[in-house]
């Protein structure tokens, strides 16, 4: 069979979902799925209004369903769904039962693999209950950590006779190898209701999923361990923020001049105020485009110069955050060097190498270790443990991309609050 592009909705509200499936099915969707958190946020009139606004398509329901899989088809089918998503986690009773609900109701059941320990044995399990598809699903969590379904997805194809899903981040140069590996659904979610344009952004995935040629993108993508310095050079530190749950910011560190976007491994540095040695000695041993990191913890002299500067950048160091003072700063904005500091002051102390280099240290109220991502730019900095950058990084880029998006629909006529919906999802007291 022709592979078939499934475009998932997961949105919370449901004129943008509305709204965005009109443009994708423009651009050439083949089914449109109503996704689970729509679905938890709108409920079954999701679905209904799906129906109505789309009578040609095909409407997938992404219930999730791991119990009571009679009423849930049921409720699905009745309000317009086409194919109904059950949990392969589920008991067979419940396969079983929605099978059964589907068949009576007129809608197909696909089962979701995510989650599943052992996903060929299930698979074939599953197969047996009389279900219409199977799923191969990353889900988004997953994803920001670098997980891929298409080993599994190879692996599933092989052994079972249904069609297969696969859903995980894709875009327009994975797809290819999802139809190369025999999928049969190609279920695409942020690379298309995250677009600026979403008729576009699906016309090209539906090219490259029937011609099997991959369309570079810079967007809608995963960064491994070996990219993450382009993963953060793409974001901002409020993106970073945000991905972060609002940690990580250094408070009261500011650059010295606006323009800086500055990305780099920490190498710390801990001294007192006005001794200069530790942080001098720090450039010899900072390796390639890193940050010097050094705690001062607030002091008002400066540990930091023109001098010191110049042997940052020709050492090639990324940049520099002093949580404490630096000086000459005429001379530094003529360097375009980032600087990151606390305080200016004309006076500096003397070389008297307290402290220590690579040591644990606290700069601007957060904890920073030898190896941790640095980030600075017109917001502040911001420091992600190296222990989860690659996922903060991936999630980062997520929010970028959701912020284009909602940028456009706002440039369209909205506003903030219209978009969002914000009155409606106001916290509930009493």
């Amino acid at each position: 069979m022709k592979a078939i592009l499934q475009v998932a909705l997961d949105l919370l509200n449901l004129h943008r979902a509305v709204a965005i499936a009109e443009s994708a099915w423009e651009g050439g969707a083949d089914w449109l799925e109503v996704g689970t958190p729509l679905i938890k946020s709108e409920g079954m009139n999701a679905i209904r209004v799906f129906r109505e606004r789309f009578p040609d398509a095909k409407i997938v329901a992404d219930l999730k369903t791991i119990d009571t899989g009679a009423i849930e088809t049921e409720m699905a089918a009745k309000a317009g769904a086409d194919i109904v998503c059950i949990m392969g986690v589920a008991d067979d009773t419940t396969i079983i039962e929605a099978v059964k609900s589907g068949r009576r109701y007129g809608c197909k059941i696909m089962v979701d693999l995510m989650g599943v320990n052992d996903p060929i044995s299930r698979a074939l399990e599953i197969e047996k209950l009389g279900v219409d598809y199977l799923c191969i699903h990353v889900g988004i969590d997953e994803q920001m950590i670098g997980r891929s379904p298409l080993e599994l997805l190879r692996s599933v194809v092989e052994k079972t006779k249904l069609p297969v899903a696969v859903a995980g981040g894709l875009n327009s140069e994975t797809v290819v190898d999802m139809v190369n590996a025999g999928a049969s659904i190609i279920i695409v979610g942020g690379a298309i209701t995250k677009a600026k344009n979403v008729k576009k952004a699906t016309e090209v995935i539906k090219r490259a999923i029937l011609e099997r040629t991959k369309v570079e993108t810079t967007l809608f993508k995963k960064y491994d361990e070996t990219s993450l310095k382009k993963a953060f050079s793409l974001v901002s530190t409020p993106n970073i923020s945000d991905a972060m749950h609002k940690q990580g910011a250094m408070e009261g560190i500011k650059p010295i001049k606006h323009g800086f976007h500055m990305v780099g491994r920490a190498l710390t540095v801990q001294t007192i105020d006005g001794d200069w040695a530790k942080p001098v000695e720090a450039i010899d041993k900072a390796e390639h485009g890193w940050v010097i990191v050094v705690d001062v913890r607030g002091g008002r002299t400066a540990v930091w110069g023109e001098l010191a500067t110049w042997s940052a950048k020709v050492k090639g160091l990324a940049g520099v955050v002093v949580d404490g003072a630096v000086r000459d700063l005429d001379d530094l904005l003529k360097m375009d060097f980032p600087v990151f500091c606390r305080y200016i002051s004309p006076n500096a102390g003397e070389p008297k190498g307290f402290g220590e280099i690579g040591a644990e240290i606290i700069c601007g109220g957060q904890k920073v270790c030898t190896g941790d991502w640095i980030i600075g730019d017109d917001s502040g900095v911001v420091v992600v443990p190296q222990d989860i950058a690659q996922e903060i990084a991936n999630r980062a880029l997520n929010v970028k991309e959701y912020e284009n998006r909602m940028r456009e629909e706002i440039k369209n006529g909205g506003s903030l609050g219209s978009v969002l919906k914000l009155k409606k999802w106001e916290k509930k007291i009493g």
